[in-house]
């Protein structure tokens, strides 16, 4: 810094720069001083030619700046795979543009406010985040920035393009894929200009790749352009974001309570049933349809609470209403045994004539026989575990796709290619869905058979049995 000072001094007579973000110390992974005799000591330019300087500058600016910075290749690692988050979802969106043949002339087909809840979700997501980081980055927090950047990647990521991904191929309504290019992409083009002061090189990439080389009118760097603000100020919906959060929190706790009761996300389950905070739901039907395909359950089913769905048994708080009650006690401890007991609307209950007061009891909720119940600050969600015969067979079918697309990738396949598949020893159980899994994997025909020479094979474990699969490119022979 002095050296900056010096020579800006001297050579123009003013201050080289208006702020300074200074850090603790530098300090190897361990927390150790670095130095060369110690071996732990790690030159610039070979930390910027193996870690990439996009990388470096993100590993400083993710760091809390009154701590001291722990540099190394670990820590460099951890900060790539970040970062590649935002890489994959923009070769995602590159590979299936050119594979629709979209550009982005054609993002104005569809108003962003005819497109779905999903799309005006996550372009709400990316207004929020210029004006988030941008309040963060004038108050020289970049923490805070790279937070907001690294949480909308995030919900970009795991939840609008995994639950986007059918639109993008396999979409018979042009309409409805020419939104989600446009949505994707205008997103892309968001976080790239909020993420540029920080990492400079890979959000110019994509600018230029999504935009330059697009629209000759258009700024030949994404570093020449404005701060988003202003130009996504009209998206912002911050209701259907906190429509989107609940929908979000009900799925996760619906997961929980797979895992809790021991069924795979792959197994479709009967039904579902909400209770909401408040009772209701922006854009109810398309977020709880959202709901139903996440949890895999064919029906979700809004409740008032989930009072007719759990045994509620009632324990009295002995020492809260033993000196008021005195010798009715043993007839009010006698009605909460044997379950004589009226819920009054105000939460009060009635016990043997007698009333007890909300703070008087303790409500004791069991979920019924083949239910399981979950509560977060006034949402509940309750699943049907139970499983026919019919909800399993559908289960094994979507394992034996899941295999199959398993297949396919160790094959080295394009995802545009189609195949031959054969499939030994599969469950007749299964047999009913094969039709819908052959439209998934893109297979032209299925044989009931062991697979032959030269083709890719693995087996998948369906109903009991194992289940042989074979699979080549269509016309490969």
């Amino acid at each position: 810094f002095y050296s900056l000072l010096a020579q800006s001094t001297a050579l123009v007579n003013e201050p080289p720069f208006k702020t300074v973000l200074g850090y603790g110390l530098l300090r190897d992974e361990t927390g150790r001083e670095m130095h060369k005799s110690w071996g732990n000591a790690i030159e610039f330019d070979e930390a910027a030619e193996r870690m990439g300087v996009d990388v470096m500058r993100w590993l400083y600016m993710s760091a809390r700046p009154d701590d001291n910075i722990l540099f190394g290749w670990h820590a460099a690692d951890e900060a790539r795979r970040r970062l590649l988050i935002l890489w994959n979802v923009y070769a995602f969106f590159v590979t299936y543009a050119r594979l629709a043949g979209w550009t982005p002339d054609r993002s104005a087909a569809v108003a962003v406010a005819g497109r779905s809840p999903m799309d005006r979700w996550i372009l709400s997501r990316a207004a929020g985040l210029a004006a988030e980081a941008g309040d963060r980055l004038a108050d020289v927090d970049a923490l805070g920035a790279t937070r907001a950047i690294e949480t909308f990647v995030d919900d970009l990521s795991t939840w609008y393009v995994r639950l986007s991904r059918k639109r993008f191929s396999r979409n018979d309504d042009a309409r409805d894929r020419d939104a989600a290019f446009a949505t994707l992409h205008a997103a892309l083009v968001a976080v790239a200009r909020v993420a540029a002061p920080i990492m400079p090189f890979m959000t110019d990439e994509i600018f230029s790749n999504l935009v330059g080389e697009q629209d000759s009118t258009a700024p030949d760097s994404v570093h020449l352009t404005r701060w988003p603000t202003a130009d996504l100020a009209d998206l912002r919906d911050e209701a259907l974001e906190a429509a989107m959060a609940t929908a979000r929190r009900a799925v996760e706790l619906g997961r929980a309570l797979r895992g809790s009761a021991g069924v795979k996300v792959r197994q479709p389950l009967a039904r579902m049933w909400l209770a909401l905070p408040g009772g209701e739901l922006l854009e109810r039907d398309a977020l709880l349809a959202l709901v139903r395909d996440e949890m895999n359950v064919k029906d979700v089913e809004l409740i008032g609470d989930e009072s007719e769905l759990v045994a509620r048994r009632v324990k009295p708080l002995l020492p809260r209403i033993g000196k008021r009650l005195g010798a009715a006690i043993p007839a009010v401890m006698a009605a909460a045994r044997s379950g004589e007991v009226v819920f009054l609307p105000d939460g009060s209950v009635a016990l043997a004539g007698v009333t007890l007061a909300p703070d008087e009891v303790e409500i004791l909720a069991t979920p019924l026989p083949g239910m399981a119940v979950a509560h977060d600050e006034g949402l509940v969600v309750v699943i049907d575990t139970e499983l026919t015969d019919a909800l399993r067979a559908e289960g094994d079918a979507r394992e034996l796709q899941r295999a199959i697309q398993d297949l396919r990738k160790d094959a080295e396949l394009a995802l545009d290619d189609r195949i031959e598949l054969w499939l030994d020893g599969l469950p007749a159980s299964v047999g009913p869905y094969l039709e819908g899994a052959a439209a998934d994997v893109l297979a032209d025909s299925i044989v009931a058979g062991p697979p032959p020479a030269g083709t890719a094979t693995s087996a998948v474990v369906l109903d009991g049995s194992t289940v042989r699969v074979g699979l080549r490119r269509a016309g490969s022979r």
